[in-house]
């Protein structure tokens, strides 16, 4: 806070703001001046309690809640309480206690997947979505210490710049969460806008990180209100200038569609069906040696069932979701062989399955993989997933964790899952050349397609029983519908109790089968565009780009009408 903003609080703001504020703006801008100078006046810890609050209000706004007006207390309040905060370390403080609540509240379900094992994980499970909130709270604390550090430069005078730079701060630690330690890209705040078609065409053009820093701008822009200097009237055109904003934003992600006409009209490759498989196995049996042969039948079974005469005029490819078949399918002929009794004529089944390095081979190495099997029971392509989870598949620094601690990932077998080369694109016999993305490596913005090798489908198997039935698979799903929309490609999805779906390039949702549910659903290949969006094109560094545009439309405003 300025110099002049301090002293007209301590001339008793209420009565300061009513003497300068006449008229019924006045007295609209005089009520969010006293909200602001009671949560000054907070006790420091009531102000903590604030901060966590605040940081659940905007979790709130995620899939599949989508509230989306609680983001205008959550950051709006979140700068107020920065910019109220005496020192940086007390931002911070403020800013850690916004991201335990935010990740808190956003990643309850993370819970379920250690309740998958209760006997092992029962009395640590509630513990765990509080553990990684500590962790990502880190972010958050940053972005509000480098917000303080800036405000008390020769330019914090400005609300304008203050917006943006806490909008700013807020946007590069979120990228740097993506990125930092192999990343962890859930719930990254653009994705608030998976309710809206209209938004999420900006991506195409921006990222879901571009859009992620206009969103906190418009949420944390109606701060302005409470502003102790300046006249109402410019406090209210300074809120409403980021709603302005996205307004046309929507209004040219509508455009956008209507001129791409309605989904899935015209298939991107004619006489191709797309039959995705959801078994519903629950977590807690999947792994149960006794019931391995079980689950097989049971995809083979859904897959038979699924089958059409009209099967014989088009090139079926079946998707199967992560780990659908529990066996070793690249070394197992008998269950290559089982699988090619239901490969449709011309066909092919893609799977989920484990791999591993043949007997003999040293080091022995584990993958979590996806394999495609042809009417012959040959193997047409493999993929092995490259992008893998922290603690799920993997124990990070094994060699360093003492032995009495007991910690191992959550995953079955004795040792971690090796990964993959990375992004891939494979060219199977009779469909379009895929790019297959195994469970969360659909969350990275810019990191589900080789660069040099353009797929025309993404494919993404994943086993989000883990999550259980929460917000967990919605959150996921719609992470696949922001990829479809940044790379113009579309999405198959199949998920082992959902949300499984087809998803064309434009975000859109083709075919749909829900979450705890049993059964198969055809699709046809949507069509990809025919050259990627800017978004695809430049990556990340749009997030800077739209930070800088922004910085200089507040400047031009600022110069025309001084605050």
């Amino acid at each position: 806070m300025t110099a002049p903003a301090r002293a007209a609080w301590a001339a008793a703001p209420a009565d300061f703001v009513l003497r300068r504020e006449q008229g019924a703006a006045g007295g609209f801008t005089a009520v969010f001046v006293r909200l602001r100078a009671r949560l000054d006046a907070l006790p420091p810890f009531v102000r903590y309690v604030a901060a966590i609050c605040f940081g659940v209000s905007g979790a709130a706004a995620l899939p599949p809640l989508y509230v989306l007006p609680l983001l205008i207390p959550a950051f709006a309040g979140f700068l107020w309480l920065v910019e109220g905060a005496p020192t940086r370390r007390e931002a911070a403080a403020l800013g850690y206690g916004f991201g335990l609540g935010h990740f808190t509240a956003g990643l309850y379900w993370v819970a379920n997947a250690l309740l998958t094992d209760p006997e092992r994980y029962g009395l640590v499970a509630p513990l765990a979505p509080l553990s990684l909130a500590a962790l990502f709270a880190v972010y958050t604390a940053v972005a509000a210490f480098v917000s303080k550090l800036a405000f008390r430069s020769r330019y914090g005078g400005s609300f304008l710049f203050r917006l943006t730079v806490f909008a700013a701060a807020f946007a590069l630690t979120e990228w740097l969460r993506g990125h930092a330690l192999t990343g962890f890209a859930w719930n990254l705040i653009g994705t608030v806008w998976g309710l809206s078609g209209g938004v999420m065409q900006s991506t195409a053009l921006i990222g879901t990180y571009g859009l992620g820093f206009l969103t906190v701008v418009a949420a944390a822009a109606p701060a302005a209100l409470g502003e102790p200097l300046g006249s109402a009237r410019r406090k209210i055109v300074t809120a409403a200038l980021p709603y302005a904003l996205f307004a046309a934003i929507w209004a040219g992600g509508l455009w956008r569609l209507q001129g791409a006409g309605p989904a899935a009209s015209e298939p991107g490759v004619p006489k191709v069906v797309l039959r995705i498989v959801q078994p519903d196995i629950a977590q807690s049996n999947k792994w149960v040696p006794e019931l391995r042969i079980a689950h097989l039948k049971r995809d083979l079974d859904l897959t038979r069932a699924a089958a059409k005469p009209s099967d014989a005029d088009s090139t079926v490819v079946v998707i199967w979701p992560e780990t659908a078949v529990p066996f070793l399918v690249d070394q197992d002929e008998a269950v290559r062989d089982a699988i090619a009794t239901v490969v449709p004529k011309g066909g092919l089944v893609i799977t989920g399955a484990p791999r591993a390095t043949p007997p003999g081979v040293e080091p022995y190495e584990v993958f979590n993989g996806i394999v495609a099997v042809d009417e012959h029971g040959s193997l047409a392509g493999m993929y092995d997933k490259h992008h893998l989870v922290p603690f799920g598949e993997y124990l990070p620094f094994r060699g360093y964790v003492p032995a009495w601690m007991h910690l191992d990932k959550l995953t079955p077998g004795a040792i971690d899952f090796t990964a993959g080369s990375g992004p891939a694109t494979l060219h199977l016999p009779g469909v379009p050349p895929i790019s297959p993305l195994i469970c969360y490596e659909i969350i990275f913005p810019g990191e589900v397609t080789d660069d040099n090798d353009r797929p025309q489908l993404l494919v993404n198997v994943t086993n989000d029983a883990w999550f259980g039935e929460s917000t967990g698979p919605y959150q996921h799903f719609v992470s696949a519908r922001f990829r479809s929309v940044e790379e113009g490609i579309p999405v198959a999805r199949a998920a082992n109790t959902g949300i499984s779906g087809v998803v064309d390039s434009y975000g859109r949702v083709v075919a749909r089968l829900g979450l705890g549910r049993q059964g198969a659903i055809d699709a046809p290949v949507p069509r990809a565009l025919a050259g990627p969006p800017l978004y695809a094109k430049v990556g990340d560094w749009m997030l800077v780009f739209v930070i800088i545009l922004w910085a200089l439309l507040a400047a031009t405003v600022r110069r025309l009408a001084p605050e």
